[in-house]
């Protein structure tokens, strides 16, 4: 199996980032979400079937961690006294607004931005921007513990790198030290 480049590797990791740590602050911060909230947004046609299926679902007990980004951004906008950013949550907050609206607004801009990319792979640069945004605003919404957590996550992603550059270099060095044996004894059959 093939390693993935570092490329491959920020687009993974970004992915992981959005579905994995964020979804689960969007969860608990729904988790006040009562159905009958949800009618009039139905009846003005904010949200489509498929969210309604969501909200409303046939055993009738909604479970927020079906919610995708959008749809718990949708709620939040809607149903909630969250200021939204100064231009609104449709594009990515500037800088210094840190208060809740935006920060979700980065959440949903970079959720947006890779869902809709066109490859599998983000430079690096790109990465460090949208990982030092969405880990901003994640620790603005959930504090401190989750500086924790994410200091650990990209320590751990970069362990992870460091790993498989010296598996790759004991790799070459492996390939070489049998050359030179497979030299060795070729000269020694040779004579």
């Amino acid at each position: 199996m093939a390693s993935l480049s570092e490329e491959e590797e920020n687009y993974v990791r970004l992915a992981l980032l959005l579905k994995g740590r964020i979804s689960t602050y969007l969860s608990t911060l729904n988790t006040k979400y009562k159905p009958q909230h949800s009618f009039g947004l139905k009846k003005k046609r904010i949200i489509n079937q498929a969210q309604w299926n969501l909200l409303i679902p046939r055993n009738g007990v909604p479970d927020s961690k079906t919610f995708d980004v959008t749809l718990m951004i949708c709620l939040i906008r809607n149903l909630t006294s969250i200021n939204p950013p100064i231009n609104g949550f449709d594009s990515l907050p500037q800088t210094r607004e840190t208060t809740p609206g935006p920060d979700l607004a980065r959440i949903k801009h970079y959720r947006n931005e890779l869902a809709h990319h066109d490859s599998n792979t983000i430079d690096t640069t790109y990465f460090n921007t949208a990982w030092r945004d969405i880990s901003d605003a994640e620790i603005m919404l959930r504090g401190l513990k989750a500086k924790t957590m994410l200091r650990g996550l990209k320590a751990e992603i970069i362990l992870r790198r460091l790993k498989a550059k010296i598996m790759l270099r004991g790799l070459k060095a492996e390939i070489m030290l049998r050359g030179f044996k497979a030299k060795i004894m070729l000269r020694g059959l040779k004579a």
